[in-house]
């Protein structure tokens, strides 16, 4: 069997053609970044699909588009009462995550209004409740944000870390 064309990128690194093709297209295609103010909802999904989820906002309605949990992007796309977009905002950075996360106010509703489902829930042992985390790049690192949860459903707590990548060696501690 012939292996798949392979082509050079950057410095010396080989990738799979096809891979690259593939690559390209999806991501020119679904970019909700292109999608201008006062697009109506159905343009909005014929050219990005079915949001991954949908919330009621006091003036309108809310179309989430997550690639968590394998993306690092949330896409917030809030309409209008007409059903136009009205703002559209990519929740996963650094600068909103710290602005916008109200510990001790927030709720879990709140939570999934805007950041969608996590891309992982946990529990540990220090806390008593549920760890929601969620992955993002800053600075084209992985990074990772967790948000503790307690029983009651209020945020109380949000940490950052790294995420961890195939290559870290394994926590001996």
């Amino acid at each position: 069997m012939k292996p798949f064309p392979t082509m050079t990128i950057g410095r010396g690194l080989r990738a799979p053609l096809l891979g690259l093709v593939v690559w390209a297209l999806v991501g020119c295609l679904g970019i909700p970044e292109r999608i201008e103010p006062g697009t109506p909802r159905a343009q909005i999904e014929e050219r990005l699909g079915a949001p991954t989820a949908e919330y009621a906002l006091a003036e309108g309605r809310r179309l989430q588009y997550s690639r968590q949990p394998g993306g690092q992007q949330v896409y917030n796309l809030d309409l209008d009462a007409s059903g136009r977009l009205r703002q559209l905002e990519q929740v996963m950075d650094i600068n909103w995550l710290q602005r916008n996360i109200a510990v001790d106010r927030w709720s879990r509703a709140d939570v999934l209004r805007n950041l969608g489902r996590p891309a992982l829930v946990e529990r540990v042992a220090s806390f008593r409740g549920d760890v929601w985390t969620y992955r993002f790049l800053e600075a084209n690192s992985p990074r990772q944000v967790h948000l503790h949860i307690d029983p009651e459903g209020v945020v109380r707590r949000v940490m950052f870390t790294d995420e961890p990548t195939p290559d870290d060696p394994p926590d001996r501690s």
